[in-house]
């Protein structure tokens, strides 16, 4: 049993060239996560996330590193954050990109798979070690559609 027995071969990807509102589109139509971005060619090159969305809609202030632990009396409204997501959805996706996401090969043993599954608690991309090339995403649905279609 191996990775490959519980990809989807077929994920929503993003391109390189396209812009943020692209993967927030994707990412609300679809409530992924994550979604993996590939070249031209379908290399993996990434994968756009909601962290770094949630990340660019919070006030700077409340980011800094080793800095306010709480901020309750930070006061943005809902408008706020949607205008700060506004000002950034015109960037390219890579504005927004994870390059060192946990991936698998097809042929990484299940087991082994669902650990990384488990230990990243999002979706997993599947590449072709040798071409690079995306070949498939694991979530936890996929995974768990698999199993259940194992009732007798």
């Amino acid at each position: 049993m191996t990775a490959s027995m519980v990809m989807d071969p077929h994920p929503s990807v993003l391109h390189m060239d396209e812009k943020v509102h692209k993967g927030v589109e994707l990412v609300m139509d679809h409530r992924y996560r994550n979604i993996p971005v590939v070249d031209d060619n379908g290399r993996y090159q990434g994968v756009f996330g909601v962290n770094c969305l949630l990340r660019m809609v919070l006030p700077k202030a409340v980011l800094v590193e080793r800095g306010l632990t709480t901020v309750p009396f930070v006061a943005d409204t809902l408008h706020d954050l949607y205008v700060r997501l506004k000002a950034v959805e015109d960037e390219p996706i890579t504005y927004c990109m994870s390059y060192d996401a946990s991936v698998v090969a097809p042929d990484t043993p299940l087991v082994e798979t669902l650990l990384i599954l488990y230990r990243t608690r999002t979706s997993v991309p599947v590449v072709d070690p040798e071409s690079g090339l995306l070949v498939g995403m694991i979530s936890y649905w996929d995974v768990y559609g698999k199993i259940l279609e194992q009732q007798i």
